[in-house]
């Protein structure tokens, strides 16, 4: 059974510090969620770590020798809690990777649902906060998002919303 830990990586370090965990022995595993957001004018879809400055490393051995994360190039720290490093369990990782695609790219979309406050995650309208009026066969979902002044219903797909902050209204755009 592969035991996983929290580890905290350098600024702009994801790849180099994969590789070289990876190289060590260790399993590696960062979600990935694509963002997109607004470049000259023009809107770009860009993939970024889920858990920005952080990934997990696993073992599967006994006696894992986790003292050689610390001095990995690219990693900044494994995160501990007291003098031991904290486990993360097995279950939290099983399931963040059920809802990643082969690309490691997370999609929370099972736990969107009729009547949800969502967020629209990617897309020309990235950033707008909306309700779910109700899910399609064909994945996509009608939502109420507040536009202009007034309700405006709008068809996405489901892959392109996350479930919303509490702190956000419903149809109030992430700006505001």
């Amino acid at each position: 059974m592969v035991e996983w830990r929290l580890v905290q990586i350098r600024p702009n370090a994801d790849g180099i510090a994969i590789k070289n965990i990876e190289r060590q022995g260790f399993c590696a595993f960062r979600p990935l969620e694509i963002v997109t957001s607004i470049r000259g004018g023009r809107f770009v879809s860009r993939l970024q770590s889920f858990f920005p400055g952080y990934m997990f490393a696993g073992y599967a051995g006994p006696g894992a020798p986790w003292s050689v994360i610390n001095s990995t190039y690219g990693v900044a720290r494994l995160v501990k809690f007291g003098d031991r490093p904290t486990t993360v369990p097995n279950l939290l990782i099983t399931e963040l990777q059920a809802a990643c695609n082969d690309q490691g790219v997370i999609s929370l979309a099972s736990r969107i649902q009729a009547g949800a406050s969502v967020e629209v995650a990617s897309g020309s309208l990235a950033g707008f906060v909306g309700e779910v009026e109700r899910l399609t066969p064909d994945q996509r979902a009608l939502v109420l998002i507040e536009f202009l002044g007034k309700q405006t219903r709008v068809s996405l797909p489901v892959a392109q919303l996350k479930v919303a902050s509490q702190h956000f209204g419903v149809g109030k755009h992430h700006g505001e």
